[in-house]
């Protein structure tokens, strides 16, 4: 089914045949993520960051369309003209990454079709989330032949973040460098209103120009480092990363003053940035009067503006 931009990527040497028709496809959501909190511990011989981070799953993510085609190899279809349909998109080579650790080899067929919704390099995980809800398609598709365990240990293998988004709990702990997880509970009572100003950045840039300093500050990874996973807290939301951010992008810190402004009861930047949310209470204001609010923080500022909630369950 190549077409409209589509690209037929080949899962790899031959192992055995897979008798079986397309499959209807599956659609699913990838929810995009937002850090509640996430602290650098320390840079590892192997140039990757030890950390310690709380994540939170939202309702708002991208669309993926999944199913078992005639075609073999990964044949891909993409919304956003930014991103690429071959093996520089993590979805594809989840997929592929799957069917050969399954066996499956080059006579297997994927057809994938991703609408973007989650901006790029934002902070949000979309890639992240893309590929693991990719993992989790085909287990299912294909009747499970990976159990939870192995399911992660794939993840683990194409990405930080992507193991937090095959795990079933909403919300978890992270700590290495993203891939050991304990179950949290899910934030709730709040309406998040995310706010992308329209340009990427570079996860590796924001790392590299991040080091530690401070008692002080090692003082308070060490207070979050007992943290037992018990509710979240609002005087709990800190990130690292976010000064050196900020640093390069100050309209980081106009966005959070005018969310503020507007009634957050607490507002960051998630993961590397740019994307920098607001938690507004449910109680004290309604969704339809945030949808006001959205219009004027998306006319204040240029980017994309998006009001969603967490996911309370699995």
């Amino acid at each position: 089914m190549p077409g409209d931009g589509a690209a037929v990527v080949s899962s790899g040497p031959r192992a055995w045949r897979l008798e079986s028709s397309p499959s209807a496809p599956l659609v699913l959501t990838a929810p995009a993520k937002i850090n509640l909190s996430l602290r650098v511990l320390r840079r590892r011989p192997d140039g990757y960051h030890e950390l310690c981070t709380r994540m939170q799953k939202l309702e708002f993510g991208d669309r993926i369309e999944l199913a078992l085609g005639r075609v073999p190899g990964v044949t891909c279809r993409c919304s956003s003209p930014d991103l690429p349909v071959d093996q520089r998109n993590l979805a594809v080579r989840a997929a592929l990454c799957f069917l050969q650790a399954a066996g499956r080899g080059e006579d297997s067929g994927v057809d994938l079709h991703l609408t973007k919704r989650v901006p790029l390099a934002a902070g949000l995980g979309g890639g992240s989330s893309d590929a693991a809800v990719v993992l989790l398609g085909l287990n299912a598709l294909l009747d499970k032949p990976f159990s939870g365990d192995e399911m992660r240990v794939l993840a683990q293998g194409l990405g930080a973040d992507v193991p937090f988004f095959v795990h079933e709990a909403p919300a978890a702990m992270a700590t290495g460098i993203g891939e050991k997880l304990m179950k949290a509970p899910s934030l709730q009572g709040y309406h998040v209103l995310l706010v992308n100003p329209g340009f990427a950045v570079s996860t590796r840039d924001v790392f590299e120009n991040f080091a530690l300093t401070t008692t002080k500050k090692k003082s308070r990874i060490l207070g979050l480092l007992t943290d037992n996973g018990g509710p979240f807290r609002l005087e709990m939301l800190f990130n690292d990363l976010e000064q050196v951010t900020i640093s390069r992008y100050p309209v980081i810190a106009s966005i959070k003053k005018a969310l503020l402004a507007a009634g957050a009861a607490g507002t960051l930047m998630t993961g590397s940035g740019p994307t920098v949310f607001g938690l507004f209470s449910e109680q004290l204001y309604p969704k339809e009067s945030l949808e006001k609010v959205a219009e004027r923080i998306a006319a204040e500022f240029p980017g994309r503006v998006f009001l969603t909630r967490t996911v309370a369950g699995a």
